[in-house]
C-alpha cells in the first residue's frame, strides 16, 4: 500500500540547506495499522506531507495506494483519505454539508454522497441528529469522528491520520481508538497514523516505524521494539535499607542481569525475563534473611524504546538539531 525508497526532502533556508528527511525506506502492506513515530523535529511531518502529495520529495521514489508519488500525484490523492491534525471542518458549516461537499470534490452525486455520509455516521456512532447541526456545536470527540467521516467519504483504501486524538479527553480518546480499529476490521482500510501518545501506538498499531534526525531508526511490532530494550526491570523495596549491599549481590547474580542500582531502600536491576526470575530471586532473598516491603516487575515501555533509540522522550519539545 505504501512503498518508499530513499525518500528525502531538503529545505533551503537563509543559513543553508536543511535535510529534514534523509533517505527514508518504508513499507506498509494492505490491511495494516502502522504507527509513524518520532520526537518533534525528527522528520515525521515532512515525510507524511510527502506521502500525501502536499510537498514534493527532493529525492527518492514512492508508490502510494498503487500510484507513483511523482508521476501520478492525482491518482494518489484519489485513493487516500487524509485527516489532518488540526481538523478540517468549519465552525459555521453543518456537519452533513461538510461531508457532502467533500464527496462532491471526488465526483460523487449529491444523493450518493448523502447516503454515504449517513452510512459513515452510523458506523462511527455519530447520531443522525448531528447531520444538520453546526460543527461548532459538536463535542471534541464528535468533531474528530466527523473529520474521519470526511476523510472516508470517497471510500479510500488508505487512510492517513495525523495525531487523531490530540486534545481529546481520555474517554473520547479511548472511544476513538475503537473506531480506528473498526476502519480496518469493518471497512478493510489500511491506516497510517502519527501520534504523540505511546499508549495509543501500543494499543492500535500492528507495526511501528520510528524516525529520528530524518532517518528510520527502528521498525517492528510494539513487542519487538520493547524487547530490544535491556529486559524487564525488577524493583525491590527493602524493609531494612542496611541490607541493600546483600540484596544487590543477589540481584547481580541473576542470569543476564545488568549492574543493580540503589536509591535508599529501593534497588532495581534489568533481566531478560523478570517474571521467570522472580520466584528464584524471592527464595534466595528469603534464605539470606532479606525481608522485602514490596517487589515489582516492570515491562519495558515504548518510552523506554524512544529513550534508548533517540536519547529523548517522544514528547520532547526540543527539535533535533
Amino acid at each position: 500500500m505504501i512503498h518508499a525508497r530513499q525518500l528525502a526532502r531538503t529545505f533551503k533556508t537563509r543559513t543553508g540547506p536543511v535535510e529534514a528527511v534523509r533517505g527514508v525506506d518504508l513499507d506498509v502492506e494492505a490491511g495494516e495499522i502502522v504507527g509513524f513515530l518520532g520526537p518533534n523535529g525528527a522528520g515525521k511531518t515532512t515525510t507524511l506531507r510527502m506521502l500525501t502529495t502536499l510537498i514534493e520529495p527532493t529525492a527518492g521514489e514512492a508508490t502510494v495506494a498503487g500510484h507513483d508519488l511523482l508521476r501520478d500525484p492525482v491518482g494518489v490523492r484519489r485513493n487516500i483519505g487524509y485527516v489532518a491534525q488540526g481538523g478540517v471542518t468549519l465552525d459555521i458549516a453543518r456537519a452533513g454539508e461538510e461531508c457532502v461537499d467533500q464527496a462532491r470534490l471526488y465526483g460523487m452525486k449529491p444523493e450518493d454522497a448523502r447516503a454515504r455520509g449517513h452510512e459513515l455516521f452510523s458506523q462511527l456512532d455519530l447520531d443522525s441528529s448531528l447531520w444538520g447541526r453546526n460543527c461548532s456545536s459538536l463535542s471534541g470527540g464528535q468533531r474528530r469522528r466527523l473529520d474521519i467521516v470526511i476523510g472516508l467519504m470517497h471510500t479510500p483504501p488508505l487512510v492517513f491520520l495525523d495525531e487523531p486524538t490530540t486534545g481529546l479527553d481520555p474517554q473520547s480518546r479511548a472511544n476513538l481508538w475503537e473506531h480506528i480499529l473498526r476502519l480496518r476490521r469493518d471497512l478493510g482500510s489500511t491506516v497510517f497514523l502519527t501520534t504523540h501518545y505511546l499508549d495509543e501506538a501500543d494499543y492500535l498499531c500492528d507495526r511501528l516505524l520510528v524516525i529520528d534526525n530524518g532517518t528510520i531508526v527502528a521498525a517492528g511490532t510494539p513487542e519487538e521494539l520493547k524487547s530490544q530494550v535491556s529486559g524487564d526491570a525488577v524493583i525491590l523495596t527493602l524493609d531494612d535499607p542496611g541490607r541493600a549491599p546483600d540484596a544487590a549481590s543477589v540481584l547481580a547474580g541473576l542470569d543476564g542481569a545488568d549492574t543493580p542500582t540503589a536509591d535508599g531502600d529501593h534497588l532495581s536491576v534489568h533481566v531478560p525475563l523478570g517474571g521467570a526470575a522472580l520466584p528464584g530471586l524471592l527464595r534466595e532473598l528469603d534464605g539470606k534473611g532479606i525481608n522485602l516491603a514490596a517487589v515489582e516487575v516492570r515491562r519495558p515501555t515504548l518510552d523506554d524504546v524512544f529513550l534508548s533509540l533517540t536519547g529523548r522522550s517522544l514528547r520532547d519539545d526540543n527539535p533535533a538539531a
